[in-house]
């Protein structure tokens, strides 16, 4: 084996170890005490999330119009990814409701934002960033209109993922300039936010067992399958510069988001078969990620 290979071996290692890492601490911590995240999680989603979105957004070097055709892209994998393996849902005899969400909205924050950081370093955040919130954006928008048609899609305007992306764009066009205590301030609220989704995706895991495991495995091969097949069959059309498109790539090989399991208990829509399909599917990424990860690096 040559130098440059191992060099790439190393460098998958140091980016999937650290993940892996934290989720497996959350998940035996979990397993040896009970762990109730349901606090935890909320003031994730409605304060850390929100000030890391701020954060990168409205930071100097945040160029909106330079992710445009990125997130074009992140949005055609996952409504692609619906429509693509809809016919199949007949084959696997499972309801759609119950089986396309997980396959069409991927772990782009528990997973995708680390990873990108570790992957490609810090000045990869904002384009990760734009792909997490073009997948929330869709996931709850399409997502819960798939399980309920009565969603009022406005809704999604009342959540603080998408007042601080608002905010933070405002802040980026206009040039605004945040007193340095308070963007300090924000930033280290953010920094919070991606930890803490790691761990509470072990903790998470505990939880969910294996009795649809076939369906699971279904999912954990077509998630990411659909989801790269998708993006290398876009990219002559969208002419992705390498950076971006090795992003997309990334984006499209990520597992379903464990929301979906959270979603489908809300709705009741067979929650046990979609626990399966999310904790399969994030731990056929310990395979699925670094084979990614040797393509593109």
């Amino acid at each position: 084996m040559d130098s440059t290979t191992l060099a790439l071996l190393e460098k998958i290692f140091l980016t999937v170890f650290p993940l892996v890492a934290i989720v497996s601490v959350g998940f035996f911590y979990a397993r040896k005490r009970h762990t109730d995240m349901t606090t935890a999680n909320t003031i994730n989603i409605d304060i850390f999330v929100p000030a890391l979105i701020f954060s990168v957004l409205s930071a100097k070097s945040f160029d909106l119009p330079q992710f445009q055709m990125l997130a074009v892209g992140a949005a055609i994998i996952v409504l692609g990814s619906g429509l693509l393996l809809l016919p199949v849902c007949k084959l696997l005899k499972v309801s759609p409701k119950t089986f396309l969400p997980p396959m069409m909205f991927n772990n782009s924050g528990n997973l995708g934002l680390p990873l990108a950081v570790l992957a490609f370093g810090e000045h990869a955040l904002p384009a990760a960033v734009v792909l997490f919130l073009v997948e929330n954006l869709l996931h709850f928008t399409v997502g819960l209109y798939i399980l309920d048609h009565k969603t009022n899609p406005i809704n999604v305007l009342k959540m603080p993922m998408i007042l601080a992306t608002i905010a933070g764009l405002i802040w980026s066009t206009f040039d605004l300039h945040l007193p340095v205590a308070a963007a300090t301030f924000i930033e280290m609220l953010g920094q919070i936010s991606i930890p803490l989704m790691l761990f509470a995706l072990g903790v998470r895991m505990t939880s969910v067992d294996l009795t649809h495991w076939k369906i699971g495995l279904w999912g954990a091969i077509l998630c990411p399958l659909s989801g790269l097949a998708i993006a290398l069959a876009i990219q002559p059309l969208l002419q992705l510069e390498p950076l971006h498109f090795t992003y997309l790539v990334l984006f499209g090989a990520l597992p379903p988001a464990v929301l979906n399991y959270m979603v489908s208990e809300r709705y009741q829509q067979e929650p046990h078969q979609v626990a399966s399909i999310v904790l399969l599917g994030n731990i056929g990424s310990l395979i699925i990620i670094p084979a990614t990860l040797f393509f593109i690096l």
